[in-house]
């Protein structure tokens, strides 16, 4: 892993373990203003976020393809996918690629476009290829957790 040194290691916040990790995965997307279902991965086993160079890294057990339905892609996540984030924007990402007719096109950036409200996202190839698509096509629904409920005392 490239961008991750034993230096970024040592001052990044490490998760382990999948669930939660996803919850990490997914609060670090919100942060830098990116749609929650990005990165849908399974099996996580580490997840790591230097805020300090915005290096992150995810590692899971296999590589996993996902079909995103509302735009009919099918991407696929290697066993290790690291990029550097800022405020809209992913990039020097690695790990993940997108099938594009019959061949897996490595994606290296994920731009929001400006005006954020214009609702697109920017997919590009270290080839200079791109393809825009709506943000929606990659936002999971947040599922509410329930608060806990307190047992009444009975005397």
């Amino acid at each position: 892993m490239g961008l991750v040194t034993d230096e970024v290691r040592a001052r990044a916040e490490k998760y382990t373990g999948d669930e939660l990790c996803r919850e990490k995965t997914k609060e670090f997307l919100k942060e830098v203003d990116m749609p929650n279902g990005l990165l849908p991965l399974k099996d996580i086993e580490e997840v790591g976020y230097d805020r300090e160079t915005g290096v992150v890294w995810l590692k899971q057990k296999k590589s996993i393809t996902h079909k995103f339905e509302a735009i009919g892609k099918l991407v696929s996540y290697g066993t290790e996918v690291t990029a550097v984030v800022e405020v809209g924007k992913i990039k020097k990402l690695t790990g993940v690629k997108a099938k594009e007719l019959l061949i897996w096109v490595t994606l290296n950036e994920l731009v929001l476009e400006q005006p954020a409200s214009s609702g697109k996202i920017n997919f590009r190839t270290p080839t200079g290829l791109s393809r825009t698509f709506p943000v929606s096509a990659f936002v999971v629904p947040e599922v509410e957790k329930p608060a806990p409920v307190k047992e009444a005392i009975a005397n």
